[in-house]
C-alpha cells in the first residue's frame, strides 16, 4: 500500500496509513487464533472458514453478535485497552455455546475518532486472547476511523461469532423436567453489563478509580475492567459427558430475564439465594447505589455467569466435569412446577 494516501482525507481528519499500520501491528495476534478451516491470510475482503464436518450428521450454524457497551468508557479513563476484546468475544461467544455450538469464527468491528495503530493492535490482542479461550480462530474485521463522530481518544468495539451445532445433538429444554438441577458457573465479575448503573452509581468520571478500594482487594477500575469469563470450553466437556437440557447466559437483565430464556412454560427455576456466590463488588454497587436486592437480581449476574440444567441424577457427574474445567460451580437450585418461570428465595 506504498501508493496508498490522501492528503485531502488526511486533512478531514482520516489517515488510510494508519489502518495499514494498525493491521500489521494486530497479525501476530491473530496468528494466535489460527486454527484448522481458518485461512491465515487477513487484510482481504472477506473472511474465510473452512468447517470439518466429519461426523456431524445435521449441520446447524449458530450465530451471535454484541458489544462491549459503556463498560469502555472504563477502559478510556484507565487508559487500558488490552481486555475488553476479551468482553466483546465473550459476550458472544457464550452465547452461541449455550444450544452446544463450537465457536468457529469471530469477527470484530472498531470504530474511533482517531486511528491510533498502537491503540487498536491492544484493543485486538485482547479480541485475540477471547477468540483463544474460545477455541475459535479471529478470520477477520473492520476498523472504521469517524473523526467528528467519536471524540478522538474514543471507541466502539463490536463483532459476531459463528459456531457449528449437530442438530441431532442440539441443547434444548424439551426434556426438562421438575427435579432437574441448576448449576451455576461463577462469574468473573460484572462482566459486560449494566455499566450504564454502575457509572452512575461510582459516578466514575469524578472518582479516582486507580484507588484501592479494601473490599474488592484492588482499585475499582481494576475491578470493573476483570474481562467477562467465557465458559465455551467448560460447557462443551459438560456436554460431552452429561445430560445438558439447558444453558443461559447471565447477562442484562440478570437472573429474572435470561434464566427463563432455557426454561419452558410450566416449569419454574428455584434458586436458592443463599447458593449464589454474591461477589463483593456487587454488595458494594447496592450499599453505594441504594439498589434493592430485586433490582440487583434483575440487573447484574451476581457472581453467577452461566446457569446450566442437568438431571438430578447426574449433578454430581456434572459438577465433577465443570471443576476439571477450571470451573467452581455451584448447586443454584432446582426445577419446579409453576409459572413465575423464575423464583428466588
Amino acid at each position: 500500500m506504498v501508493n496508498s494516501r490522501s492528503d485531502s482525507y488526511a486533512a478531514a481528519g482520516v489517515d488510510i496509513t494508519a489502518g495499514y499500520k494498525a493491521v500489521e501491528l494486530m497479525k501476530k495476534h491473530v496468528a494466535r487464533t489460527m486454527i484448522p478451516g481458518a485461512d491465515c491470510d487477513i487484510g482481504g475482503f472477506g473472511g474465510v472458514f473452512v468447517p470439518n464436518l466429519a461426523g456431524v450428521k445435521q449441520p446447524v450454524l449458530v450465530s451471535g453478535t454484541d458489544g462491549v457497551g459503556t463498560k469502555l468508557k472504563i477502559a478510556f479513563l484507565m487508559d487500558k485497552h488490552d481486555t475488553v476484546g476479551i468482553d466483546c468475544v465473550a459476550m458472544c461467544v457464550n452465547d452461541v455455546v449455550c444450544c452446544g455450538a463450537q465457536p468457529l469464527f469471530f469477527l470484530d468491528y472498531i470504530a474511533c475518532g482517531k486511528n491510533v495503530p498502537e491503540r487498536i493492535a491492544e484493543i485486538v490482542s485482547g479480541v485475540a486472547e477471547g477468540c483463544v479461550q474460545a477455541g475459535c480462530a479471529l478470520i477477520g474485521g473492520e476498523t472504521a476511523e469517524m473523526p467528528g463522530f467519536y471524540p478522538a481518544d474514543e471507541y466502539d468495539l463490536a463483532g459476531f461469532s459463528v459456531g457449528l451445532a449437530d442438530g441431532a445433538r442440539i441443547i434444548d429444554n424439551k426434556t426438562m423436567a421438575a427435579g432437574d438441577v441448576i448449576l451455576g458457573l461463577r462469574s468473573s465479575g460484572v462482566h459486560s453489563n449494566g455499566f450504564s448503573l454502575v457509572r452512575r452509581v461510582f459516578d466514575v468520571e469524578r472518582r479516582d478509580l486507580k484507588a484501592r478500594v479494601d473490599e474488592l482487594g484492588m482499585s475499582l477500575g481494576e475491578c470493573l475492567l476483570t474481562p467477562t469469563r467465557i465458559y465455551v470450553k467448560s460447557i462443551l466437556a459438560l456436554k460431552a459427558a452429561c445430560n445438558v437440557k439447558g444453558v443461559s447466559h447471565i447477562t442484562g437483565g440478570g437472573f429474572y430475564e435470561n434464566i427463563p430464556r432455557s426454561i419452558p412454560e410450566g416449569l419454574c427455576a428455584r434458586i436458592e439465594k443463599k447458593a449464589v456466590p454474591v461477589l463483593p463488588v456487587f454488595d458494594l454497587i447496592a450499599k453505594e447505589g441504594g439498589i434493592s436486592e430485586r433490582d440487583m437480581f434483575n440487573t447484574f449476574n451476581m457472581g453467577v455467569g452461566m446457569s446450566v440444567v442437568v438431571p438430578g441424577s447426574e449433578a454430581d457427574r456434572a459438577l465433577e466435569i465443570l471443576r476439571g474445567a477450571g470451573e467452581e460451580p455451584v448447586v443454584l437450585g432446582e426445577i419446579v412446577p409453576g409459572e413465575e418461570r423464575v423464583v428466588i428465595c
